[in-house]
């Protein structure tokens, strides 16, 4: 399948929503406040966990909201993230 990636960074300059063609969820909203508990969240969050500079993950249907930590380069977060969904789905 091919997935589409649009991102939106929010107006607090930590955060990033990105929405997606594809169901990111089960129906269920997903929140992780840590690292930590995306480690042990859904299949989705686990491999969102390897991505350095993540603070906080919101997956709802085809959007996620990312925070992220305060020194955390964007560009660095954009591209792995990214490159974890596309990895994840394909």
């Amino acid at each position: 399948e091919y997935i589409e990636i649009e991102t939106e960074f929010g107006d607090d300059g930590r955060s990033l929503f990105v929405t997606t063609n594809l169901a990111l969820t089960d129906g269920a909203v997903e929140s992780y406040d840590s690292l930590a508990d995306m480690e042990e969240g859904s299949p989705l969050a686990q491999a969102l966990s390897v991505i350095e500079g993540v603070e906080r993950l919101t997956i709802n249907g085809r959007t996620l909201t990312l925070t992220r930590e305060p020194n955390a380069p964007w560009h660095h977060l954009v591209a792995d993230l990214s490159a974890v969904l596309k990895d994840f789905f394909l």
